[in-house]
């Protein structure tokens, strides 16, 4: 009898020492989130109760009851009070260091004349040292509530903006960043008082133009690469200011929600800063970036040494950024017919379609993702014929190269199919069709508008996910506008009441989506991020209310609550 409780004390000690063996390997969360609704983007569950995350990584999302096994004496336990979750917003077309310094230079998004921005410049100036540059960005003359009488195309004059900053000069960028007003004293510098004495008639250069008067003297008004005119003169940026302005532009993605960025063309400058943040440790967001295809020699240098991805998931280079025609505002986009309002004028070539295919072949033989920009119908056929050439002579056709048309803003009813075709990604900002659409019609025409621009549901039936952003500093980096536009399309004001081509509407789980995993999927990046799934990154937006089922009127009342980012929270509203 004493041998068999023997026998039986022993099994119960060993299966004790197994228990606890077990313990010791069970991987414990960091934090345990619940008390919300939380959407996770993920098609086998798209809510749960609660999300495990142990530091950076996502251990368990499903019902609190099993969420609490994973929790001991260290973990943080996060009541969301009622909020709402989703995946970390992505912006999936923006400009990261322009979004910073639009922080650090004069902000004009929210001039409504251009009275306001002479008054602007006017208060700047008395502050300015003698000579000093006046720079900054985002007027835009089609969104003024009046333009002004002694307007040329549609366009302001520098005269009066002259008149208040005659000893220093002054550059502000278009809202698009595809066209720029000089002052006097900044042509003076560079040279162009006098471009065309023979009159009344805008001055081409190669991708671009300077508009200019009856007499022949510009108007401050340069489009497209006309802008280096004026640019080259302007001092460059020091480390300071980059720094100064990336800290900027982290903060201001984590109030609005965004824990990764796409950033739309990088050069050496930009590389060298976001290298010089990851080794400090102070690279606070994701970037996915794009080589501007501004820099050919940059660009020979990556296709021999190959992508970069990151294993620390803060900083990837895979893909080439393609400049290929201008913005509908300043009537650059490339057109297959003239402007509406401009019947002599189809817009700008920005970029030899010729390296748009070789830059195909190079992205296909080296493995870097082509994104190029492309607003008006034949921009857009254009760079899905050089696509289509290089895929094709690369016997590449059908194979993952995730190829990007950036805005495909307008487009020919035959090219909407191809995009799926191809398996080009399209990457459209919704907020575009909410701040365009009213003037962009005077542009195109009726017919043009609703047979082919902002066709977001029509390119999601055929078959290929969009990414959605904002383009900042275009427009704000505001995701919760960008997702009310997509649902509704109205203007932010509301209007008109059901919106604009009703019918190209997104669903909100479709807008949502565009916004997390498809934005992730367009930077190969969708096992690691924008969904809420076990083993992805820690990275969450917390909303003030539900997005997805308050009444539409209501989605622009929404408000970021609190950001997780890497698994820790880098910021909270204040109530």
């Amino acid at each position: 009898m004493s041998s068999r409780f023997s026998l039986l004390g022993t099994m119960a000690i060993a299966l004790l020492f197994l228990g606890s063996c077990a313990d010791s390997n069970k991987e414990f969360a960091t934090m345990i989130i619940h008390g919300g609704t939380i959407y996770t983007v993920d098609s086998t569950q798209t809510t749960v109760e609660a999300v495990a995350i142990k530091d950076n990584t996502i251990l368990f999302a499903g019902s609190l009851a099993e969420a609490e096994s994973y929790k001991n004496e260290q973990t943080q336990d996060m009541d969301l009070q009622g909020k709402t979750m989703t995946p970390g917003l992505i912006e999936g077309h923006g400009h990261f260091m322009g979004l910073g310094y639009n922080e650090l230079q004069l902000d004009l998004m929210n001039t409504n004349s251009y009275q306001e921005i002479i008054d602007a410049v006017a208060e700047r100036v008395k502050t300015a040292k003698p000579g000093e540059w006046i720079v900054g960005r985002g007027w835009h003359q089609s969104k003024w509530d009046s333009i002004p009488s002694d307007n040329v195309m549609g366009f302001q004059t520098h005269y009066r903006l002259s008149e208040v900053s005659p000893d220093n000069p002054v550059y502000l960028s278009h809202a698009s960043g595809h066209a720029g007003f000089a002052n006097e004293k900044a042509m003076e510098i560079a040279g162009l008082q006098v471009v065309n004495p023979e009159g009344f008639k805008s001055f081409e250069i190669e991708g671009g133009e300077v508009i200019v008067d009856k007499s022949g003297r510009p108007t401050g008004i340069f489009n497209e690469r006309a802008q280096s005119l004026i640019g080259k003169h302007i001092p460059q940026k020091t480390t300071e200011t980059n720094t100064q302005a990336f800290n900027l532009a982290v903060e201001a993605c984590y109030k609005n929600g965004i824990t990764s960025f796409h950033d739309a063309g990088i050069g050496r400058e930009a590389i060298s800063l976001y290298d010089e943040m990851k080794a400090k440790d102070n690279m606070g967001i994701r970037i996915y970036a794009m080589l501007t295809g501004w820099d050919e020699e940059l660009l020979k240098e990556w296709y021999s040494k190959g992508p970069q991805v990151d294993p620390d998931h803060r900083f990837t280079i895979r893909s080439v950024k393609l400049n290929c025609d201008g913005a509908l505002g300043a009537r650059g986009a490339w057109l297959l017919e003239p402007y509406t309002d401009r019947p002599d004028h189809f817009g700008h070539e920005t970029l030899p379609m010729e390296f748009v295919k070789e830059t195909a072949l190079n992205g296909l033989q080296h493995g870097f993702q082509v994104c190029a920009h492309a607003i008006g119908d034949r921009a857009n056929r254009e760079i899905l014929d050089r696509y289509e050439a290089a895929l094709n002579e690369a016997s590449k056709l059908g194979t993952d190269h995730r190829f990007r048309i950036e805005h495909a803003q307008h487009l020919h009813p035959d090219d909407i199919p191809r995009f799926a075709e191809l398996s080009v990604i399209p990457a459209m900002q919704a907020v575009h069709m909410s701040s365009d659409r009213p003037w962009a019609i005077d542009r195109l025409g009726e017919k043009r508008i609703k047979e082919g621009a902002y066709m977001w549901q029509a390119l999601l039936q055929s078959g290929v996910p969009i990414v959605n952003g904002t383009d900042v500093p275009v427009e704000p980096i505001n995701p919760i506008a960008s997702f009310y536009a997509s649902v509704s399309r109205k203007t932010l004001k509301g209007m008109p009441e059901g919106g604009y081509e009703p019918e190209q509407k997104m669903t909100r789980a479709q807008a949502l989506k565009s916004y997390t995993l498809d934005a992730a999927y367009g930077a190969f990046e969708e096992a690691i991020k924008g969904s809420i799934s076990a083993g992805k990154l820690a990275d969450f937006t917390i909303y003030n209310q539900d997005l997805m089922t308050v009444p539409e009127d209501d989605i622009l009342k929404t408000k970021i609550a609190m950001t997780i980012f890497d698994g820790k929270v880098v910021y909270q509203a204040k109530d």
